[in-house]
């Protein structure tokens, strides 16, 4: 069964949905350059499993290296939303930050796949595990 979710981005332009195929199991960052430099947490949901609700036409893409990963983010905000991802293009990764009521720091462990020696290109694997706790009670 599929977890249905509501997204957006910062400034609230872009809004749209979210299936999560297995909740929020697929929890994950990534340490290639452009994952390292935007820092975000995400998970996994299928292709079909975004629906754009309002702001479609504020969504800007970016690719680069081989251009096979679309990554999409508010043209007004900047906020990244979302991307197809490389490794699995049936797949969207998706910014567990614009899901509503939930925070990267909602999660005491993220695994980090190893993207700089990338899955497509015979790599792959787990490079790491970030920590996160608290200092004090929320």
């Amino acid at each position: 069964m599929t977890e249905k979710v509501n997204a957006q981005c910062h400034c609230g332009v872009v809004k749209f949905t979210v299936e999560l195929a297995d909740g929020f199991n697929t929890i994950r960052r990534c340490n290639c350059s452009f994952c390292r430099m935007r820092g975000a947490v995400v998970v996994s949901a299928p292709l079909s499993g975004i629906h754009i609700t309002h702001g479609k036409e504020k969504l800007a893409e970016y690719r680069f290296n081989t251009r096979t990963a679309a990554h999409y983010f508010c043209s007004v905000c900047g906020i990244y939303t979302f991307h197809q991802r490389r490794s699995n293009p049936d797949q969207y990764g998706v910014n567990v930050a614009c899901i509503e009521n939930v925070s990267p720091f909602d999660f005491s462990e993220v695994t980090v796949a190893d993207g700089v020696h990338h899955p497509s290109d015979g790599g792959g694997g787990v490079a790491g595990i970030l920590r996160y706790t608290p200092t004090k009670p929320v």
